[in-house]
């Protein structure tokens, strides 16, 4: 009996103990999240009356020593304790004409198993006591709040790791307009992340893992840029053409150096199918996790960069030559050499902005028409039957003076939301954009814009823009799903962002990730252009003489 009881008392006293025992994974999450709420939240705090990353500093060795969940809460409740009393203001009074957008707003964590009911209580007082800020959200609003404390941080120091990790997490947690479309959970990326964070040995390997981190935002806005430190230069080497991936192949689209290429015999068409041995369908699934896309028509586009460039300037590849493989040990150069068409050097003939193409069909070219042009333009073309904006490209800011020859009267095209900034994580509708305004003589021919996945942020906007025709096709493929203007940041040892506010249509729809979607399918093929064809324009010409 004696034995059974002693046995009993054992796994009890087990079963307690792990009940209370927290993971390093665990604390350091959790303390992300409280740090990040109270540098918004806290009115000592997000007015700027105390050095917030300091504290943080201060406190991660007391976390770190925690044992229990009791411990754990204990010290997270005496520093906001340690930060003086809250006033108390609630309930603080929200404008009847806001009307907010909250698919982003989520502090059921306050209420997160870790966490003592006395601390969960301190942090809804908090948020219902929260500071109010008088500021306007503009292009100037730094949302990491003093920028300038991270750009030379000590990227070796654990801590001061963390406290980057934690500074980029809540900025994501708070002014990502479109965390609530990820793939995953950003919870969940923030406690994949957090071991690699604390075992990266170099700056380097740090920010590489701040990177896969950004890639988790889905939004192909998102670029990370790792500077090459002073002990760590490399040198690259560049493919001498471009191209696009179809059907798991790397198809050249476009020379870029000419004379390098033709020693290799590329030409537009060739078909590549591996790189040092790897295929094409391997290096994209290698590189995926290390590249931030809304959707896999802007990946594609994205991990084109790193397929076709190398450290070595000797490389292998394998080409498809007339239906047989072919491999040849290449020499890449520099991204000068690489890039520089010398065959045409002096005589490469301009893009036209606009010109009038057979039967009556104007064509214009968005990427390299500019405001000044449009009057000409629109001078040239008013009296076509339709025309052809091509915007497989980024225009020149030319949307306003060419929507107002597309309608006849003033359109909403678009609607934003945008941070409230008195209820971090909270956003609002805000009034769109118009265009167009009361014409008479306004265009009455057919409208069609070409997209493709090169058709980004200014290129979807201004589609949406030209939409509020009525007679407008949109004709290619999906776009890169990313509207909207770019927060970015700077750093000593990189440099990223992501879309700043959101994008929608008037009556709702979503653009980012879903991008602009086609009335007309159309996408290139290999055949199409090893034959120096652009399908797509070809397709909207069927269309403007068929109707279908």
């Amino acid at each position: 009996m004696k034995k059974v009881v002693i046995i009993f008392l054992l796994v009890f006293s087990q079963t307690i103990f792990g009940l209370g025992s927290i993971t390093q994974t665990e604390k350091l999450a959790a303390t992300c999240k409280v740090w990040g709420f109270l540098k918004y939240y806290h009115p000592k705090i997000a007015s700027g009356e105390l050095n917030w990353d300091n504290q943080l500093l201060e406190k991660l060795p007391l976390i770190e020593k925690a044992q229990t969940k009791e411990e754990f809460s204990l010290i997270l409740e005496n520093w906001i304790d340690d930060l003086g009393t809250v006033k108390e203001v609630a309930p603080i009074v929200l404008s009847k004409d806001v009307k907010f957008f909250d698919k982003n707003l989520d502090l059921s964590w306050f209420n997160d198993k870790l966490f003592s009911k006395k601390l969960s209580k301190k942090l809804k007082f908090i948020e219902e006591n929260r500071f109010q800020s008088n500021e306007e959200f503009g292009p100037s609003f730094d949302c990491f709040k003093n920028l300038k404390n991270y750009f030379n941080l000590d990227y070796t120091d654990k801590n001061t790791k963390l406290l980057m990790l934690y500074a980029y997490w809540n900025v994501v947690e708070y002014y990502f307009p479109y965390k609530y479309v990820m793939d995953q959970k950003w919870d969940k990326t923030l406690n994949e992340i957090l071991p690699s964070v604390v075992q990266s040995n170099t700056p380097e390997d740090f920010y590489k893992v701040l990177r896969k981190t950004a890639a988790k935002l889905d939004d192909s806005h998102v670029e990370f840029h790792i500077y090459p430190s002073a002990t760590a230069k490399k040198s690259f080497y560049y493919f001498p053409a471009t191209g696009k991936v179809i059907d798991k192949k790397l198809v050249i689209t476009e020379i870029l150096g000419d004379s390098l290429a033709e020693a290799d015999n590329i030409k537009i068409g060739t078909v590549i199918t591996k790189i040092n041995n790897r295929s094409i369908r391997e290096i994209i699934e290698e590189k995926r996790d290390m590249i931030s896309a809304s959707n896999e028509a802007a990946f594609l586009d994205k991990v084109l960069r790193s397929i076709l460039v190398s450290e070595s300037e000797k490389v292998n590849v394998e080409f498809m030559n007339d239906g047989k493989c072919e491999t040849k040990e290449m020499t890449w150069f520099n991204y000068h050499d690489s890039h520089r068409n010398e065959f045409k050097k002096g005589a490469q003939k301009k893009k036209d902005k606009f010109k009038l193409l057979d039967h009556n069909i104007g064509y214009v070219n968005m990427g390299v028409i500019k405001p000044k042009n449009v009057p000409d333009m629109i001078d040239a073309l008013k009296l076509t039957k339709a025309i052809v904006f091509d915007m497989r490209n980024y225009p020149n800011g030319t949307f306003e003076e060419i929507a107002a020859f597309l309608n006849s009267k003033e359109k909403e095209f678009c609607q934003y939301t945008m941070p409230y900034l008195n209820y971090p994580g909270r956003y609002e509708w805000t009034e769109g954009r118009k265009c167009g305004t009361e014409n008479k003589e306004n265009y009455k021919g057919k409208v069609i814009v070409l997209l493709n996945e090169d058709s980004i942020s200014q290129s979807e906007w201004t589609a949406m823009c030209f939409q509020t025709a009525g007679n407008t096709t949109i004709i290619g493929s999906q776009t890169a799903g990313a509207d909207g203007n770019v927060f970015e940041f700077d750093f000593s040892g990189f440099h990223t962002g992501f879309s700043g506010i959101g994008v929608y249509y008037p009556d709702g729809r979503e653009t980012q990730r879903v991008g602009i979607v086609p009335d007309i399918e159309v996408k290139p093929t290999i055949k199409g252009i090893k034959e120096g064809r652009d399908e797509v324009l070809e397709r909207a010409l069927l269309y403007i003489e068929t109707g279908k």
